[in-house]
């Protein structure tokens, strides 16, 4: 074995001779497991997304630089670049607040917004939100924003008070409150009370967060929510910090399939005083039901309808006169519709057109709809690509400017933005490059800032004019040359029939740092199969925001302990047809493995250094669920895996994305994509691994599929990392630790070789305060 040192950067990288890659030793280990850190310092220029002033006078950014990051600023008129803030004094003035030191170029944030009047920056350092002052550099903690949490979304925390704070109506001659479960509306003057509900209840009580005025102050919408169930989850802080004694933690965590709030919109108008019940049988059994929009003449309000089982999506419109509701468009689907997707605008405010979001001819689009009648009036987008989302509508010039994906040819995960007119003519690209695309517009819309970057190309920055998408200043070009310099290499992307022998399937592989095309290498894939997103890296950084194993520079540091390591986005995930995404319907134990399967084999079909007869499976979260998953449903293919804090039964967590995929009401569907319920399937090897106090999915499911495996004789190594929460081994500490032991694993049962002996090096003792039991 020989040690290549890149001169320039001080970076090792392990090279190895002979027919086969050597046994890995401690040393390369802490070299996979500090790569991140030691290169993630190794490029300038690299711009982050941008982010304009309220006034738009000038945007924000951070930039890499040597050994650090910068935030940089530029005005609009002159394009003059300068620091956004005194580095030094902020890191001081943030350290007044947390005890830490920090340096200038190292500040504990990636982001920052702007005040209102641009003179100071909101940050999040940790778990505190943070107001600076940019003219006295003057820190303050920012308080929480008053209100009654969402348990995932749909079960309001009951234990906390809502925001009861009086809601005044725009003419100010009003304001409405709740007392005692029920709306109260009074004159602003004399304290007269116009009106009064009678019909709130503890279990069917009026939400003071869900007040509406009407634009003529003439009416009021709050909604009525029959309270659903309270399912509370258990964990055991095993070894608490501040006591000897655990501690037990109460989570509020509603289910799938559990009875979850039930919001109902009602009327009320002053002049009559009178309340006004709206029908609900469009509306009747709703997951959601979106934010009351009035419209600009207060003749009428809208709101959408997420119907629960997710196979109907409305945008319902109610007769503010008559508080008669109406169906204006709606979606419909023998599987799901997929309603974080779905956007629409009101072009002018009145409700007469409506830029309308669907699925309905196979690909996300865009259509003009006749808001008063109910129809279609034209389709706006079409063609075999897709529509990510609506950046604006311009009632002016009756154009559009969107984001979408597909059109132009080579990796249709590559992201564009366009201008089109209403009637589906003039389609323009604003963006040229073939890469993927951020772009952030100018609050008058005049000017945007154009980031774009390849896996294998650097980001550029771009200040380009909207109305003919003119280049003004290339304001960043990165500068790698200290990174490659060190030995790094891009991600390569492979791309592979699917099951169908015709959809194509993309992924990225990524090679040992000493790669040897003459040598055999087991492979390692990285999981995420989620139908929310597409997971397969398309920008440049690849250090991620995450310090594990799931952005590509911790599938480098695996990779450089002897494997090819590679992420496939199959059926069933985000940004293509409706036929790809519907594989995922009651099918989540899948995860498109077998279009992964047909991809690995067509890379071993290719490369003679690619040994698809050993491969194993790595991932956290839902990509717990599917690296076990591998395991089970398609044992004669994957060998081994690492599961962290996977869901592993859909029965068990969170009831948002679950029955998004699974569907409502629980059927058999959940059993058969269940890890608990197919254990006894398990062939390959195992390590799970879960954070006892995972707060994001309920961690007793790991132990479930554990005791499984027990009463069905199965050998499995397990992990429970005491203190730890849902990003355990990727994102918090015992980070080292953590995927040190997933390297192991992995060495011993792909490569078939001991581990080093660990337990043989000295070990201090943590410090630990003197502590007593708990009262």
């Amino acid at each position: 074995m020989r040690l290549v040192r890149a001169a320039t950067a001080g970076v090792f990288f392990m090279a190895c001779s002979g027919a086969a890659a050597a046994q890995p030793n401690e040393a390369a280990y802490k070299d996979a497991l500090s790569l991140r850190e030691r290169t993630m310092y190794l490029t300038d220029g690299v711009a982050d997304a941008a982010v304009w002033s309220n006034d738009g006078s000038h945007f924000h950014y951070r930039r890499t630089e040597k050994d650090g990051f910068r935030f940089i600023s530029v005005r609009l008129a002159d394009r003059e670049k300068r620091d956004a803030f005194d580095h030094a004094r902020l890191g001081g003035a943030i350290g007044k607040i947390t005890g830490d030191t920090y340096r200038a170029d190292r500040l504990p944030f990636s982001e920052f917004a702007l005040s209102p009047d641009d003179r100071a920056i909101l940050i999040a350092v940790g778990d505190r939100r943070l107001t600076c002052a940019l003219d006295t550099y003057v820190c303050r903690p920012t308080p929480a924003a008053p209100g009654r949490p969402k348990a995932i979304g749909v079960l309001r925390d009951l234990s906390v008070p809502a925001d009861n704070t009086p809601r005044v109506s725009p003419d100010g001659r009003y304001v409405a409150m709740v007392e005692g479960d029920n709306l109260v509306v009074r004159a602003t003057g004399d304290g007269r009370e116009l009106v009064r509900s009678g019909d709130g209840s503890p279990a069917n009580f009026y939400d003071p967060e869900t007040i509406t005025w009407s634009p003529d102050s003439a009416r009021v919408v709050i909604n009525r929510v029959r309270a659903g169930h309270r399912r509370e989850i258990y964990r055991v802080a095993s070894s608490p910090t501040d006591q000897l004694e655990p501690k037990l933690i109460t989570q509020l965590y509603p289910k799938p399939g559990d009875v979850i709030d039930i919001d109902r919109p009602i009327l009320f108008d002053l002049a009559a005083a009178k309340q006004i019940d709206i029908d609900p049988a469009l509306f009747d059994n709703p997951y959601q039901l979106g934010k009351v929009t009035w419209r600009k003449d207060s003749a009428s309000f809208a709101f959408t309808y997420n119907q629960r089982g997710h196979a109907v999506y409305r945008l319902i419109e109610v007769d503010a006169r008559t508080g008669k509701p109406r169906e204006v468009m709606a979606e419909r689907s023998d599987t799901f519709v997929y309603a974080p997707r779905m956007d629409h605008r009101d072009v002018d405010g009145t409700g007469r057109e409506i830029i309308w979001m669907s699925e309905r001819d196979g690909w996300n689009h865009l259509y003009l709809v006749d808001g008063r009648g109910g129809r279609i009036r034209n389709q706006i987008t079409k063609g075999d690509w897709v529509v990510r989302r609506i950046v604006s509508v311009d009632p002016a010039t009756r154009t559009i400017i969107f984001a979408a994906n597909g059109r132009e040819g080579g990796d249709p995960y590559l992201q564009h933005f366009y201008r089109i007119g209403f009637d589906g003519r003039g389609l323009t690209r604003l963006t040229q490059a073939d890469a993927f695309h951020d772009v952030v517009f100018s609050p008058d819309g005049q000017h945007y800032v154009d980031i774009y970057s390849r896996t294998d190309m650097p980001p550029v920055a771009e200040l380009r004019r909207t109305a003919d998408a003119s280049l003004v200043d290339t304001i960043e070009k990165a500068d790698i040359s200290r990174l490659l310099a060190a030995g790094w290499k891009a991600p390569e992307t492979f791309v592979a029939k699917g099951r169908d022998g015709k959809t194509d399937i993309w992924g990225v592989i990524v090679r040992p740092a000493d790669f040897d095309p003459t040598k055999k290498y087991p492979v390692i894939e990285n999981i995420y199969g989620a139908g929310f997103d597409a997971f397969v890296p398309k920008k440049w950084w690849p250090f991620g925001f995450h310090a594990g194993g799931d952005e590509v520079v911790g599938m480098q540091a695996q990779a450089n302990l002897g494997f090819i390591v590679v992420q496939i986005d199959g059926m069933g995930t985000l940004h293509r047809s409706k036929a790809f995404h519907d594989v995922t319907w009651k099918n989540v134990g899948e995860g498109g493995a077998p279009d992964r399967i047909l991809w690995h084999r067509a890379a071993a079909a290719k490369y003679s250094y690619y040994d698809a007869d050993r491969v194993g499976l790595y991932g956290g979260s839902l990509g717990g669920q599917n690296a076990l998953g591998g395991l089970l449903f398609f044992p004669d293919f994957y060998k081994a895996a690492v599961a962290y804090n996977g869901c592993h039964d859909n029965r068990m967590d969170k009831v948002s994305w679950n029955e998004q995929w699974m569907g409502w009401p629980i059927d058999e569907s959940y059993s058969r994509s269940s890890n608990v319920d197919n254990a006894w399937r398990l062939k390959g090897d195992l390590l799970l691994i879960s954070g006892e106090l995972d707060m994001n999915v309920d961690p007793a499911v790991t132990m479930q599929v554990a005791d499984r495996l027990i009463k069905a004789g199965k050998d499995f190594d397990l992990l429970v990392v005491p203190g730890a929460d849902h990003g355990v081994g990727r994102s918090e500490e015992p980070m080292e630790y953590v995927l040190r032991r997933q390297y192991s694993f992995f060495v011993r049962t792909l490569r078939g070789e001991s581990t080093p002996k660990f337990n043989r090096n000295d070990a201090t003792p943590p410090a630990r305060a003197a502590l007593t039991s708990a009262n």
